[in-house]
C-alpha cells in the first residue's frame, strides 16, 4: 500500500469548528499552507490502521521535516496545530543557529512546545467545546496517566481546573518541565540514574503526566540522530530562558514566530 503526498487543503480537518474560537489555531494551520506541508496518507480507496500510522509517525519521523501519516484523507484539528508548531519551531531554531533544530537540546525543545500546546488547547477547549472530540479523547488518557501515577479522579479534576482557569500558564509550566525531564534523562546512564531523575521531577505541577508524553522515544531519537553542536545548543537555550521570563510564553510564539513576515 503505497502512501501518497497531500497537502493540508486536500484533507478534512476534524473538530475544525471547534477549534475556531483558538485564534492561535488558525494562524498555525495557514503555516502549515504557506510551508506546503506535505502529509502521507495511502492511496485513493485504501486505509491504513491506527497501529500502523503511529508506528510510522513514531519512528520514521523528523525534527526538521515532519511528514505525518494518516491512516485516511482526513486529520485532527489538534494535530494540524501539533504539526505547525514543528514546523515553526524548527524554522527559528535554524534561522537562530544552522542546525539547532537537529541537536538533541534543540529536538527536546521542538517536542516540548508542540506537546504542551497539547495542555493549552485542553484548557482552551473544556471551556469553549466541552463535547468536542479533541476533549472527549485527550482528558480520558491525561486521566488514565495522572491515576497510574497516584492522582486520584478528585486531584485530576483540580489539575484540570488549574489548566482551564490559567492555559497559557499551563502551557509554559509543561513545555519548561518537558525540557527539564526530557534533558536530564537523556544524560542518564542507566535506569537507576533515570529513577533518580524521575523522582526529585516528583513535585513538579504536571508530573503525573509525564508519561503521557513520548520520552521515551524523544531520548532513544535524539540519541540515534541528533547531533550536539555545543554552539548551536547555546542559541536554543537563549530561547528557552526567553520563554521561561516570560510572562506568556505563547504570546512571545505568536508575537515573535508567528507574525506576518514569519
Amino acid at each position: 500500500m503505497p502512501l501518497r503526498r497531500l497537502f493540508l487543503d486536500d484533507l478534512t480537518i476534524d473538530d475544525a469548528s471547534d477549534f475556531r474560537g483558538v485564534a492561535l489555531y488558525a494562524r498555525l494551520a495557514e503555516e502549515l499552507r504557506r510551508a506546503r506541508h506535505v502529509f502521507q496518507v495511502p492511496g485513493e480507496g485504501e486505509a491504513a490502521s491506527w497501529d500502523r500510522a503511529l508506528f510510522l509517525n513514531l519512528t520514521y519521523w523528523s525534527p526538521t521535516e515532519e511528514a505525518s501519516v494518516l491512516t485516511e484523507p482526513r486529520v485532527a484539528a489538534d494535530v494540524v496545530a501539533h504539526t505547525a508548531l514543528h514546523h515553526v519551531v524548527g524554522r527559528e531554531l535554524a534561522r537562530a543557529h544552522e542546525g539547532a533544530a537537529t541537536t538533541p537540546l534543540g529536538l527536546l525543545f521542538a517536542e516540548s512546545i508542540a506537546s504542551a500546546f497539547d495542555l493549552y488547547l485542553v484548557g482552551r477547549l473544556v471551556e469553549l467545546a466541552p463535547d468536542s472530540d479533541f476533549i472527549a479523547t485527550q482528558v480520558p488518557i491525561m486521566a488514565e496517566a495522572a491515576e497510574q501515577a497516584g492522582v486520584d479522579e478528585a486531584g485530576f479534576a483540580r489539575l484540570i481546573d488549574g489548566v482551564r482557569a490559567a492555559p497559557e500558564r499551563a502551557f509554559e509550566d509543561l513545555r519548561a518541565l518537558l525540557v527539564d525531564a526530557g534533558t536530564a534523562l537523556a544524560a542518564c546512564a542507566d535506569a537507576a540514574a533515570a529513577q533518580v531523575v524521575l523522582e526529585g521531577l516528583a513535585g513538579a505541577r504536571f508530573a503525573p503526566l509525564l508519561h503521557h508524553y513520548q520520552l521515551s522515544n524523544w531520548i532513544l531519537y535524539s540519541r540515534a540522530y541528533a547531533r550536539p553542536d555545543p554552539a548551536a545548543e547555546a542559541a536554543v537555550r537563549t530561547i528557552d530562558v526567553k520563554l521561561r521570563a516570560s510572562p506568556d510564553s505563547l504570546a512571545w510564539i505568536e508575537k515573535s514566530w508567528l507574525g506576518d513576515d514569519s
